[in-house]
């Protein structure tokens, strides 16, 4: 299909690609390492990151590459970026250490430091996302039609409430909001998936709630904020402002809020992540 950006077709091929080549590793017993922060690296993401930077240096040669990988350039050369990519060649790193499937490729453009569109791939099955804002969004498996995607306002008959928590990741806070949505909402149905694939639940109309108060990286989440963007969702701080990628000297996430654009329970949730 003819897609609205002229480099989605290009970035999905190339986050398939870097999926193949994480794919001889996974559950092969791969060697892993520790970096400066204690996160593991394993060969399979240093193998997805040189086809990405490769791929995206053919594609686009005047747009810089910030990667997982590759994240020690100074902020003060980072300020002068008005579009750059942002990757996370292996996202869900721990989860494909342990045999788990739900590991991601994400790559995203940056403009300004507001997500243009991202990519988020699952080397396993060939799946992938695509989307931004006023762009549209699409899931695709490989050799198939995309179809388009959309979030869901509110569950359907019969549906409860489902939040997206992460299985490795939570925090007293997160703990307190959930408690707050369940006295609320009613009873909540939680959905622990790996990875972005956090995001693209929501974008999918599968669930309805991300909340995140623990630490991400900036190149965890711009892919698949991009994709939720595109189905008519939001990523928002807990001031209710835009999730954005400036250019500061932490590569570290702000906590944030990920639900439908049009959630009537919105003004609740930023509430009683506040509190």
């Amino acid at each position: 299909m003819n897609f609205p950006h002229p480099m989605m077709a290009p970035v999905i091929e190339l986050a398939l690609r870097a999926g193949e080549a994480i794919l001889p590793f996974w559950r092969a017993g791969v060697a892993v390492t520790a970096k400066s922060d204690d996160s593991p690296v394993t060969a399979a993401d240093l193998a997805a990151h040189h086809v990405i930077a490769a791929g995206l240096a053919a594609l686009a040669p005047d747009i810089p590459v910030l990667s997982e990988e590759d994240a020690d350039i100074p902020q003060a050369v980072r300020a002068g970026w008005q579009r750059w990519w942002l990757v996370d060649p292996l996202d869900g790193t721990k989860e494909f250490i342990s045999g788990s499937e739900e590991f991601t490729v994400n790559i995203a453009l940056v403009e300004n430091g507001r997500v243009v569109f991202g990519v988020v791939s699952m080397p396993t099955s060939g799946r992938y996302y695509v989307g931004g804002a006023r762009l549209g969004a699409w899931r695709g498996d490989t050799g198939g039609t995309p179809q388009a995607i959309r979030v869901r306002d509110v569950p359907g008959p019969g549906e409860a409430f489902t939040v997206v928590a992460s299985r490795r990741h939570s925090s007293p806070e997160q703990e307190r909001l959930l408690n707050g949505l369940s006295a609320s909402l009613g009873e909540l149905q939680l959905a622990n998936i790996g990875s972005s694939l956090k995001f693209c639940l929501l974008a999918e109309g599968a669930a309805d709630c991300y909340p995140r108060l623990a630490p991400t990286s900036q190149w965890d989440t711009a892919a698949a904020q991009g994709v939720l963007e595109g189905a008519g969702g939001e990523v928002l701080d807990l001031n209710g402002e835009a999730f954005s990628y400036p250019a500061r000297e932490s590569l570290l996430n702000g906590f944030f809020l990920a639900l439908p654009a049009k959630a009537a329970w919105r003004p609740k949730l930023l509430e009683l992540a506040r509190a």
